[in-house]
C-alpha cells in the first residue's frame, strides 16, 4: 500500500482569501524546498462551492509569485475534517465549528495565528479582509506569511 501523504487544511469562512493564501504560500515553500510528502487544502465553513479567490487576493499573491487564480472553494466537510492530520483555522469561531461537531479532533485543530508563535496577541484571529481595501489583504497576507514561517519551523522539527 503506498504511503499516505499528510493533508494539512486551512479553514476560513468563505475560502476566497485567507485560506487560499496560506494554502498558496505554503505550497510555495514546499515547491521550493522539494517536498511532495504534503497535501495542502483549504475550505469555508460558510462558501459557495465553486468560486475564485478574490480579485485582491490574486493581486497580492502574484506580488509573492503565487498563482492563486484557478483555486475553487469548497465547503468544509465531516470527510475534510475526518481526513486532514492538521486543520489551522483563522478565526476561534472557525474551530468552535469544527469541534461542534467533531470534538474528537481537537488536538490536530489550531489557531493559525497563534500556533507556535511565542509573541502573544491582542487578537488571536487573523481578520477577514473580504470587501476591505488592498492594504487590509497586504497586512493579511503578512500575517500569514508569519504563520506559515512557523508552520514550517515546526515541520521541520516534527
Amino acid at each position: 500500500m503506498p504511503h499516505q501523504k499528510k493533508k494539512i487544511l486551512f479553514v476560513c469562512t468563505g475560502n476566497s482569501c485567507r485560506s487560499v493564501m496560506a494554502e498558496g504560500l505554503l505550497l510555495q515553500r514546499l515547491q521550493q524546498q522539494g517536498r511532495g510528502d504534503l497535501q495542502v487544502l483549504s475550505a469555508g465553513t460558510n462558501t459557495f462551492p465553486g468560486m475564485g479567490p478574490t480579485l485582491e487576493t490574486i493581486e497580492v499573491m502574484k506580488e509573492q509569485g503565487v498563482d492563486v487564480s484557478s483555486h475553487v472553494s469548497q465547503q468544509l466537510t465531516p470527510d475534510l475534517v475526518r481526513h486532514a492530520d492538521v486543520i489551522f483555522c483563522m478565526e476561534d469561531f472557525h474551530r468552535e465549528q469544527i469541534l461542534a461537531v467533531n470534538p474528537e479532533v481537537e488536538p490536530k485543530v489550531h489557531l493559525f495565528k497563534t500556533f507556535q508563535n511565542p509573541v502573544p496577541s491582542d487578537n488571536p484571529n487573523v481578520p477577514d479582509p473580504i470587501g476591505q481595501p488592498r492594504q487590509v489583504y497586504e497586512a493579511c497576507r503578512t500575517t500569514i506569511q508569519d504563520g506559515v514561517d512557523r508552520i514550517m519551523e515546526w515541520m521541520e522539527k516534527s
